[in-house]
Order: C-alpha cells, then structure tokens, then sequence
C-alpha cells in the first residue's frame, strides 16, 4: 500500500541543525540536543531499551493502557485523527486502534525514514485509517496541518515530556492545547521515585542506553561533518535532585579536538557534553504544568507504585 508522506514546511534538511547544533558545541558547557539521539539507528537503539527490564517505564504504561484501557478510550472518545508525538515504531499508538477507531493517524518524530518504515508495516493491517508522516522538530514548533479538520487527539506517551525544561515543557503544551480542536491529551508522566530505580533505568547492564547515548555522536558527525570519535567518550548519568530529574552526558576519556568545516573544539579529559534531560514530576506538579498550558480537565490512571501517570487532558 501507499503510503502519503506529508513533509510539507516542517520537512526536516540537513541544514536546519548545523547553527544550533555548532552553537551547543561552542557553549563553555557543551551540549547537544537530545533530538539529535533519535537518528535511524538511534531510534532502533531505544526501542531496544523499552525492552530492559530495567527500563520501567514501557511495561508500567503498558500496563497501564491496559488495565485501564476502556476508561481511557471512553474518555477520549471514538474516531478523529490519533497524532502521535514522537511516534518511534508507533506500537503504542496501535494499542488503541481498536478501541478508539480513528478514522486517520498522523505519526510525527525526528527521523522519518523511521517512520515510513514502520507505517509500511501498519497500512496493511489497518487499511481503514487513512496514515500519513511528517518529520518534524515539534521542540521547537508544532504545526498540524491545516488539511486535518477531524477531532484531534494528540498522543505524547513514554515520558518524553520530561526532556523538555519547565518554560519548553510549557511552551510545547500550549501549543498541543491551541491545536486540538475539540480533542486533547493522551500523555504519559514518568513520577519521582528512588535512585536506585533511576540509575538501573538509565545506566543498564548491557550498556544499551549508553550505546543509544554514544550514538548522538555518530548522528551529529552525519549532520555536521565532524570527526567525533565513539571510544574517545564514556556515557555518564547524574541524578540531579534540585532540578528532579535524571541527567545524560558524554565524558572525554581523554584531551581531544573535534574539528568540523569552519571550526572546531577541544575537550579535557573529563569534561562533559549534556545530552538529556529526564524530569520526573510529581502529580501535583504535572496538574499544575497541563493547567498552565489552558487545559481545564485532567483524568489520571497511575500504578500501585505511583512509577507513572497516565494523563487524559482536556
């Protein structure tokens, strides 16, 4: 089956990233945007981590959208236009094909060569829903297409909100909010909880999230053309508990220069590029976040443990 590819001005190119991304470089702290992680490869590499059983996240939200699967659905309602945000192999958002109905599905991430190739697998099982993608970096700009009339229900599961700092996290809500019609919000939260958790979750045994973390590396060498070397960088997690929330880096294992065309950068030994943010949010401070953002109802579906929310906001 075809399957219509939407780029229209949100197509990501090549070009798009090199200033931000040579700005992050050049900072006295340097960073790099977690977008950036989720190149073709990349994105194959997280969905391994959803599969750790350290990774706590996937199974508790499935269980989740499970258990509470009806509730959920009744209090989303049936049919309208499922946009998936940050759509990845897009197995969540199928979870709820049946039980919502959507009459089309619009997957949105950064790599939409991943996207197409999980969309192929999808058309023929749901030949149905009218499917269509777009690549776009919704962290800085989400424009829905103006060709979508239908209820818009928008899908942001796994936590990814917490990538995002207070003022971006707010910024991006408002936006879903202004763009959903007479729809809402299917959002999972990860919560507070014990470091233990945390640093299991974030520095497994297999090293799977430290590849996935390592791999920004390659991705930035295909966007900017720089000679970022993999070996030369150890993957590093802080916890940091005044900010609630768990931080990525990457650590020079030595002095090094990394040089790209037009300029380059020297790293000591030991010095840090952030790559991630991970805020966990506490029920009260979410409520708070969606509020803020102009939604006036939430509904919320949680685990024993309190590990993580599921939030319907309207």
């Amino acid at each position: 089956m075809q399957i219509p590819i939407t780029l229209e001005d949100n197509a990501i190119t090549h070009h798009d990233f090199i200033p931000e991304i040579e700005a992050g470089l050049l900072a006295q702290s340097a960073s790099i945007s977690p977008k950036f992680l989720y190149d073709p490869l990349g994105s194959h590499l997280f969905t391994a981590i959803t599969l750790l059983p350290e990774y706590y996240l996937t199974n508790i939200e499935k269980n989740i959208f499970t258990q509470y699967q009806e509730q959920i659905s009744n209090a989303v309602g049936i049919g309208g236009t499922l946009i998936d945000l940050g759509a990845g192999n897009c197995q969540k958002a199928e979870s709820f094909f049946n039980s919502i109905k959507p009459s089309s599905y619009l997957a949105i991430d950064f790599s939409v060569e991943y996207l197409q190739d999980a969309l192929k697998k999808l058309a023929g099982k749901y030949p149905h829903i009218h499917m269509q993608c777009i690549g776009m970096d919704f962290s800085k700009q989400l424009m829905i297409p103006s060709s979508i009339t239908s209820k818009r229900t928008f899908f942001y599961p796994g936590s990814s909100i917490g990538n995002f700092l207070s003022l971006e996290a707010l910024q991006l809500l408002s936006q879903i909010k202004s763009q959903a019609n007479d729809g809402g919000l299917l959002i999972g939260v990860d919560l507070m909880k014990e470091d233990s958790v945390l640093m299991a979750a974030y520095d497994d045994p297999l090293k799977v999230t430290a590849a996935f973390n390592l791999n920004i590396l390659r991705s930035i060498n295909s966007q900017l053309g720089s000679n970022f070397r993999v070996d030369q960088f150890h993957h590093k997690v802080i916890i940091n508990h005044t900010e609630n929330r768990v931080e990525l880096y990457l650590e020079a294992l030595e002095d090094l220069t990394v040089s790209w065309p037009g300029n380059s950068r020297a790293f000591k030994m030991g010095e840090l590029i952030h790559t991630e943010n991970s805020h966990k949010y506490t029920m009260e401070s979410i409520k708070q976040l969606l509020k803020s953002a102009g939604f006036e109802t939430t509904q919320i579906w949680t685990d024993p443990k309190h590990y993580f929310a599921v939030i319907y906001a309207q």
